[in-house]
């Protein structure tokens, strides 16, 4: 991947938003919900604390991850959407 994470920063790749309803009323783009949930892709080096010691993240590469509707950055490398996070964003791991 071109795109790599830097300090306490993870990559998800979104899940894609509902279709249809559960039942079966399919959404035009416009109702449907922004996703709040996708795996992880890359994960930064941890923030360095005061002592100069790295901190390592609590999530690994492949990891499915709730966040916040309005969390993190969106951005596009090669036509595919990221979601550029802050570990501290993160809501929880799907185990």
């Amino acid at each position: 991947m071109k795109l790599k994470p830097l300090a306490d920063r993870v990559i998800v790749k979104q899940t894609e938003a509902d279709e249809k309803t559960a039942s079966g009323i399919y959404l035009p783009d416009a109702a449907k919900e922004k996703p709040t949930k996708g795996k992880v892709i890359a994960v930064g080096p941890g923030k360095v604390d005061e002592k100069g010691k790295r901190m390592e993240l609590n999530v690994k590469n492949g990891d499915t991850v709730y966040y916040g509707k309005y969390s993190g950055t969106e951005v596009e490398v090669d036509g595919v959407k990221f979601v550029i996070l802050r570990e501290s964003d993160l809501l929880g791991v799907l185990e």
